[in-house]
Protein backbone atom coordinates (compact mmCIF):
# COMPACT_ATOMS: atom_id res chain seq x y z
CA UNK A 1 0.00 0.00 0.00
CA UNK A 2 3.95 3.38 1.35
CA UNK A 3 1.42 2.93 3.92
CA UNK A 4 0.51 -0.42 4.74
CA UNK A 5 2.01 -1.76 2.36
CA UNK A 6 3.61 1.13 1.09
CA UNK A 7 5.91 2.20 2.78
CA UNK A 8 2.65 1.10 2.91
CA UNK A 9 1.68 1.68 1.90
CA UNK A 10 -2.93 1.02 0.49
CA UNK A 11 -5.82 -1.57 1.26
CA UNK A 12 -9.50 -3.53 2.36
CA UNK A 13 -10.05 -0.96 1.66
CA UNK A 14 -12.16 0.91 2.94
CA UNK A 15 -11.61 -0.59 6.24
CA UNK A 16 -9.15 0.59 8.04
CA UNK A 17 -5.36 -0.43 7.26
CA UNK A 18 -4.35 0.59 10.56
CA UNK A 19 -4.78 -2.75 12.31
CA UNK A 20 -3.98 -3.51 15.76
CA UNK A 21 -1.46 -6.80 15.61
CA UNK A 22 -3.69 -9.89 16.46
CA UNK A 23 -2.92 -11.69 19.82
CA UNK A 24 0.43 -13.74 18.94
CA UNK A 25 2.21 -10.97 17.27
CA UNK A 26 5.63 -12.61 18.46
CA UNK A 27 5.81 -15.07 15.09
CA UNK A 28 9.44 -15.63 15.72
CA UNK A 29 8.34 -17.64 18.89
CA UNK A 30 6.12 -19.75 16.97
CA UNK A 31 6.95 -23.31 15.59
CA UNK A 32 5.12 -23.12 12.45
CA UNK A 33 8.09 -24.89 10.42
CA UNK A 34 7.34 -28.56 11.98
CA UNK A 35 4.61 -30.51 10.61
CA UNK A 36 2.19 -30.61 12.98
CA UNK A 37 -0.47 -31.44 11.43
CA UNK A 38 -2.18 -35.01 9.57
CA UNK A 39 -1.21 -33.40 6.05
CA UNK A 40 1.49 -35.25 4.60
CA UNK A 41 3.10 -32.03 2.79
CA UNK A 42 3.74 -30.14 6.39
CA UNK A 43 2.37 -26.90 7.64
CA UNK A 44 2.80 -23.95 6.53
CA UNK A 45 2.37 -20.70 8.65
CA UNK A 46 0.62 -17.63 6.35
CA UNK A 47 1.54 -14.58 7.55
CA UNK A 48 0.58 -10.70 6.54
CA UNK A 49 -0.83 -7.21 7.69
CA UNK A 50 -3.91 -7.69 9.16
CA UNK A 51 -6.97 -5.61 7.13
CA UNK A 52 -9.58 -7.15 5.12
CA UNK A 53 -8.55 -7.17 1.84
CA UNK A 54 -4.95 -9.23 3.09
CA UNK A 55 -7.75 -11.51 5.04
CA UNK A 56 -9.64 -12.22 1.88
CA UNK A 57 -6.10 -13.54 -0.25
CA UNK A 58 -4.26 -15.42 3.08
CA UNK A 59 -7.45 -17.51 3.05
CA UNK A 60 -7.62 -18.02 -0.43
CA UNK A 61 -3.58 -19.01 0.46
CA UNK A 62 -4.72 -21.21 2.73
CA UNK A 63 -7.77 -23.48 1.32
CA UNK A 64 -5.30 -23.68 -1.71
CA UNK A 65 -2.58 -25.49 -0.08
CA UNK A 66 -4.76 -27.40 2.29
CA UNK A 67 -6.35 -28.69 -0.84
CA UNK A 68 -3.10 -29.59 -1.94
CA UNK A 69 -2.14 -31.51 1.10
CA UNK A 70 -0.38 -28.38 3.38
CA UNK A 71 -1.08 -27.97 6.89
CA UNK A 72 -1.79 -24.08 6.52
CA UNK A 73 -2.88 -21.71 9.18
CA UNK A 74 -2.60 -18.00 9.03
CA UNK A 75 -1.56 -15.57 11.49
CA UNK A 76 -1.96 -11.52 10.72
CA UNK A 77 -0.17 -9.23 12.63
CA UNK A 78 -0.77 -5.24 12.53
CA UNK A 79 3.04 -4.23 10.60
CA UNK A 80 4.78 -5.48 8.18
CA UNK A 81 7.78 -5.09 10.70
CA UNK A 82 6.45 -7.64 12.84
CA UNK A 83 6.99 -10.68 10.37
CA UNK A 84 10.05 -8.93 8.18
CA UNK A 85 11.94 -7.62 11.26
CA UNK A 86 15.27 -7.00 9.99
CA UNK A 87 13.72 -7.67 6.22
CA UNK A 88 13.72 -11.16 6.60
CA UNK A 89 10.99 -13.41 7.61
CA UNK A 90 11.45 -15.47 10.66
CA UNK A 91 11.99 -19.42 10.41
CA UNK A 92 7.81 -19.90 11.74
CA UNK A 93 6.47 -18.00 8.56
CA UNK A 94 7.09 -19.37 4.99
CA UNK A 95 4.48 -17.19 3.02
CA UNK A 96 2.64 -13.26 2.74
CA UNK A 97 0.34 -12.05 0.63
CA UNK A 98 2.67 -8.66 -0.16
CA UNK A 99 2.56 -5.62 -2.20
CA UNK A 100 5.55 -5.18 -5.15
CA UNK A 101 6.29 -1.87 -3.92
CA UNK A 102 5.38 -2.49 -0.03
CA UNK A 103 7.87 -5.15 0.50
CA UNK A 104 10.40 -4.09 -2.00
CA UNK A 105 10.60 -0.28 -0.44
CA UNK A 106 10.46 -1.55 2.74
CA UNK A 107 13.39 -4.24 2.23
CA UNK A 108 15.18 -1.21 0.56
CA UNK A 109 14.99 1.42 3.66
CA UNK A 110 15.54 -1.42 6.01
CA UNK A 111 18.91 -2.49 4.20
CA UNK A 112 19.81 1.03 2.81
CA UNK A 113 18.50 3.34 5.21
CA UNK A 114 15.16 5.78 4.97
CA UNK A 115 17.46 8.42 2.41
CA UNK A 116 18.20 5.45 -0.21
CA UNK A 117 17.51 5.66 -3.86
CA UNK A 118 14.23 4.44 -4.66
CA UNK A 119 13.93 0.64 -6.40
CA UNK A 120 10.40 1.04 -7.22
CA UNK A 121 8.69 2.40 -10.05
CA UNK A 122 4.81 1.96 -11.69
CA UNK A 123 6.44 -1.27 -13.68
CA UNK A 124 6.03 -4.18 -11.33
CA UNK A 125 8.40 -6.00 -13.21
CA UNK A 126 10.63 -3.36 -13.33
CA UNK A 127 10.60 -2.86 -9.90
CA UNK A 128 11.25 -6.33 -8.79
CA UNK A 129 14.03 -6.85 -11.06
CA UNK A 130 15.44 -4.05 -9.69
CA UNK A 131 15.15 -5.85 -5.52
CA UNK A 132 16.48 -9.10 -7.33
CA UNK A 133 20.25 -9.07 -5.04
CA UNK A 134 18.15 -7.48 -2.06
CA UNK A 135 15.49 -10.33 -2.20
CA UNK A 136 18.10 -13.19 -2.45
CA UNK A 137 19.88 -12.03 -0.05
CA UNK A 138 17.29 -11.76 2.44
CA UNK A 139 15.91 -15.41 1.66
CA UNK A 140 13.02 -14.44 -0.28
CA UNK A 141 11.35 -15.53 -3.11
CA UNK A 142 8.65 -13.29 -5.26
CA UNK A 143 6.09 -15.52 -7.76
CA UNK A 144 4.36 -13.75 -10.27
CA UNK A 145 2.57 -10.10 -9.39
CA UNK A 146 -1.17 -10.49 -10.18
CA UNK A 147 -2.61 -8.14 -12.37
CA UNK A 148 -4.92 -6.85 -9.53
CA UNK A 149 -3.01 -3.51 -8.15
CA UNK A 150 -3.65 -2.15 -4.77
CA UNK A 151 -2.52 1.72 -4.70
CA UNK A 152 -2.70 5.05 -2.83
CA UNK A 153 -5.56 6.89 -4.32
CA UNK A 154 -7.36 10.17 -3.57
CA UNK A 155 -11.11 10.63 -3.98
CA UNK A 156 -13.41 13.43 -4.33
CA UNK A 157 -17.48 13.65 -3.36
CA UNK A 158 -19.70 12.62 -6.43
CA UNK A 159 -21.00 15.80 -6.42
CA UNK A 160 -17.38 17.91 -6.06
CA UNK A 161 -15.87 16.01 -9.50
CA UNK A 162 -19.15 16.61 -11.12
CA UNK A 163 -19.52 20.35 -10.73
CA UNK A 164 -15.68 20.82 -11.08
CA UNK A 165 -15.57 18.77 -13.63
CA UNK A 166 -12.68 17.11 -12.16
CA UNK A 167 -11.54 13.15 -12.62
CA UNK A 168 -8.05 12.92 -12.76
CA UNK A 169 -5.41 14.55 -10.41
CA UNK A 170 -4.34 16.61 -12.98
CA UNK A 171 -7.49 18.50 -12.90
CA UNK A 172 -6.93 19.78 -9.81
CA UNK A 173 -3.19 21.74 -10.57
CA UNK A 174 -3.39 25.45 -9.18
CA UNK A 175 -6.32 24.50 -7.10
CA UNK A 176 -6.25 25.01 -3.11
CA UNK A 177 -7.62 22.17 -1.42
CA UNK A 178 -7.38 20.53 1.99
CA UNK A 179 -6.51 16.72 2.23
CA UNK A 180 -7.77 14.14 5.04
CA UNK A 181 -4.84 11.65 4.87
CA UNK A 182 -2.39 9.30 6.88
CA UNK A 183 -0.38 11.06 9.43
CA UNK A 184 3.16 10.64 7.23
CA UNK A 185 1.24 11.55 3.78
CA UNK A 186 2.23 15.36 3.89
CA UNK A 187 6.27 14.69 3.58
CA UNK A 188 6.07 11.33 1.14
CA UNK A 189 6.52 11.21 -2.64
CA UNK A 190 3.65 9.14 -3.41
CA UNK A 191 0.88 11.52 -1.44
CA UNK A 192 1.50 15.08 -0.46
CA UNK A 193 5.02 16.18 -1.95
CA UNK A 194 3.79 14.22 -5.13
CA UNK A 195 0.55 16.33 -5.01
CA UNK A 196 2.44 19.39 -4.64
CA UNK A 197 5.68 18.88 -6.72
CA UNK A 198 3.92 16.73 -9.85
CA UNK A 199 0.61 17.57 -9.59
CA UNK A 200 0.71 21.43 -8.99
CA UNK A 201 -1.94 21.32 -6.14
CA UNK A 202 -1.87 24.29 -3.86
CA UNK A 203 -2.25 21.99 -0.60
CA UNK A 204 -3.17 24.48 2.03
CA UNK A 205 -3.71 21.55 5.03
CA UNK A 206 -3.19 18.16 5.75
CA UNK A 207 -5.75 16.64 8.07
CA UNK A 208 -3.97 13.39 9.90
CA UNK A 209 -7.10 11.25 10.03
CA UNK A 210 -5.55 8.08 9.21
CA UNK A 211 -6.02 5.67 6.14
CA UNK A 212 -9.36 5.41 4.58
CA UNK A 213 -11.03 5.76 8.04
CA UNK A 214 -14.24 6.84 8.57
CA UNK A 215 -13.12 9.85 9.54
CA UNK A 216 -11.32 10.39 6.21
CA UNK A 217 -14.56 9.82 4.36
CA UNK A 218 -16.47 11.96 7.05
CA UNK A 219 -14.12 15.11 6.53
CA UNK A 220 -14.80 14.73 2.58
CA UNK A 221 -18.41 14.18 2.92
CA UNK A 222 -18.64 17.15 5.53
CA UNK A 223 -16.55 19.19 2.97
CA UNK A 224 -14.11 19.70 5.88
CA UNK A 225 -11.52 18.80 3.20
CA UNK A 226 -11.68 18.22 -0.93
CA UNK A 227 -9.46 15.03 -0.90
CA UNK A 228 -9.16 11.91 0.61
CA UNK A 229 -6.59 8.98 0.69
CA UNK A 230 -8.11 5.55 0.11
CA UNK A 231 -6.60 2.80 -2.00
CA UNK A 232 -7.69 1.88 -5.41
CA UNK A 233 -9.34 -1.10 -4.61
CA UNK A 234 -11.58 0.57 -1.96
CA UNK A 235 -14.85 -1.56 -2.05
CA UNK A 236 -16.96 1.08 -0.48
CA UNK A 237 -16.71 4.08 -2.68
CA UNK A 238 -19.76 3.90 -4.79
CA UNK A 239 -21.59 3.31 -1.99
CA UNK A 240 -20.50 6.53 -0.15
CA UNK A 241 -20.83 8.86 -3.09
CA UNK A 242 -17.51 9.37 -3.39
CA UNK A 243 -14.95 8.89 -6.77
CA UNK A 244 -11.13 7.85 -7.29
CA UNK A 245 -9.59 10.49 -9.22
CA UNK A 246 -6.87 8.94 -11.79
CA UNK A 247 -2.79 9.09 -10.84
CA UNK A 248 -2.21 10.12 -14.16
CA UNK A 249 1.05 11.50 -13.81
CA UNK A 250 2.20 8.12 -12.12
CA UNK A 251 3.20 9.19 -8.75
CA UNK A 252 2.59 5.33 -7.30
CA UNK A 253 5.01 2.56 -6.76
CA UNK A 254 3.65 -0.54 -8.60
CA UNK A 255 1.60 -2.03 -5.42
CA UNK A 256 0.76 -5.67 -7.49
CA UNK A 257 -0.44 -8.52 -5.56
CA UNK A 258 2.19 -10.56 -4.90
CA UNK A 259 3.46 -14.01 -2.98
CA UNK A 260 6.24 -13.59 -1.07
CA UNK A 261 7.89 -17.33 0.05
CA UNK A 262 10.78 -18.13 1.89
CA UNK A 263 13.22 -19.02 -0.55
CA UNK A 264 14.84 -22.12 1.21
CA UNK A 265 10.97 -23.23 1.95
CA UNK A 266 9.81 -22.73 -1.77
CA UNK A 267 13.19 -25.06 -2.87
CA UNK A 268 11.50 -27.76 -0.47
CA UNK A 269 8.04 -27.37 -2.06
CA UNK A 270 8.44 -26.07 -6.00
CA UNK A 271 4.70 -27.24 -6.55
CA UNK A 272 3.38 -24.35 -4.30
CA UNK A 273 4.98 -21.72 -6.92
CA UNK A 274 2.19 -22.79 -9.37
CA UNK A 275 -0.43 -23.02 -7.21
CA UNK A 276 0.06 -19.31 -6.15
CA UNK A 277 0.45 -17.99 -9.95
CA UNK A 278 -2.51 -19.85 -10.58
CA UNK A 279 -4.12 -17.73 -8.38
CA UNK A 280 -2.32 -14.60 -9.06
CA UNK A 281 -3.66 -14.99 -13.15
CA UNK A 282 -7.21 -14.79 -11.71
CA UNK A 283 -7.07 -11.73 -9.38
CA UNK A 284 -7.69 -8.36 -11.00
CA UNK A 285 -8.11 -4.93 -9.56
CA UNK A 286 -11.65 -4.93 -10.40
CA UNK A 287 -12.69 -8.13 -8.94
CA UNK A 288 -10.75 -7.62 -5.74
CA UNK A 289 -12.47 -4.63 -5.63
CA UNK A 290 -15.57 -6.46 -5.69
CA UNK A 291 -14.54 -9.00 -3.43
CA UNK A 292 -13.10 -6.27 -0.57
CA UNK A 293 -16.60 -4.67 -0.90
CA UNK A 294 -18.45 -7.85 -0.23
CA UNK A 295 -16.22 -7.55 3.31
CA UNK A 296 -16.81 -3.89 3.98
CA UNK A 297 -19.67 -3.84 2.82
CA UNK A 298 -22.13 -6.33 2.96
CA UNK A 299 -20.09 -8.15 6.10
CA UNK A 300 -19.57 -11.33 4.48
CA UNK A 301 -16.46 -13.12 6.02
CA UNK A 302 -13.42 -13.23 4.15
CA UNK A 303 -12.91 -17.32 3.99
CA UNK A 304 -16.66 -17.53 2.70
CA UNK A 305 -15.83 -14.24 0.06
CA UNK A 306 -12.48 -16.31 -0.96
CA UNK A 307 -13.60 -20.00 -0.60
CA UNK A 308 -16.87 -18.75 -3.00
CA UNK A 309 -13.68 -16.91 -5.62
CA UNK A 310 -12.03 -19.85 -6.22
CA UNK A 311 -14.32 -22.42 -6.46
CA UNK A 312 -15.65 -19.94 -9.19
CA UNK A 313 -12.72 -19.45 -10.97
CA UNK A 314 -12.24 -23.83 -11.39
CA UNK A 315 -9.00 -23.31 -8.57
CA UNK A 316 -10.57 -25.53 -5.54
Amino acid sequence: MQLRRIAASALAVSTVLLGAACAGDDLASDDAGSDSGSSDKGAVKISGQDFGEVQIVASMYEQLLDAEGYDASVQLVGTRDVYMGAGQFPESVQLVPEYVGGIVDFLNTTENGADAEPLTTPDADESVSAAADLLEAKGITLLDPSAAVDTNAFFVTQEFSEAEGVTKLSDLEGTSVVVAAAEDCADRTDCGKGLTDDYGIDVTEFLPLGFASADVFKSVADNESQLGLTSTTDGTLESQGMVLLEDDKQIQPAQNLIPAVSSEWLADNPDVEGILNDLMAALTTENLTELNGQVSVDRAKPEDVAKEFLEAEGLL
